[in-house]
């Protein structure tokens, strides 16, 4: 079992930047994939960013890439999501989210693949 606790969202004017970071209890952290997703008001759950147990991979949805960054720390067990260039298009509640089974890099991109999920923290950006 692994419970993961994002924390860092909060409002920002357009243009500014924030870090999301994300705790994960559990064994064998290091071995999973984990991912962010975000969902705003009325709309479905979207894939933001991803990265395998190896550091070396990582993948983002197109309205991000370019602008965040993901990365963890396995000593640590956090995984964090940093957020630059951010416009009002990216206010949300954003989740992060692991995987102990996906069998690629493109399966972390669907939401199915994950086996456990945070509560979410919101992000706001003011224009």
């Amino acid at each position: 079992q692994v419970q993961l606790v994002e924390s860092g969202g909060g409002l920002v004017q357009a243009g500014g930047s924030l870090r999301l970071s994300c705790a994960a209890s559990g064994r064998a952290f290091s071995t999973y994939g984990l991912g962010w997703f975000r969902q705003a008001a009325g709309t479905e759950r979207e894939f933001v960013a991803a990265i395998g147990y190896s550091t070396m991979f990582t993948y983002y949805g197109d309205s991000v890439k370019g602008r965040f960054t993901i990365s963890r720390d396995n000593a640590k067990n956090t995984v964090s999501l940093q957020m630059n260039s951010l416009n009002p298009e990216d206010t949300a509640l954003y989740y992060c989210a692991a995987s102990g089974s996906y069998s690629s890099m493109s399966l972390l991109r669907t939401m199915s693949s994950y086996d456990y999920w945070g509560q979410g923290t919101q992000v706001t950006v003011s224009s």
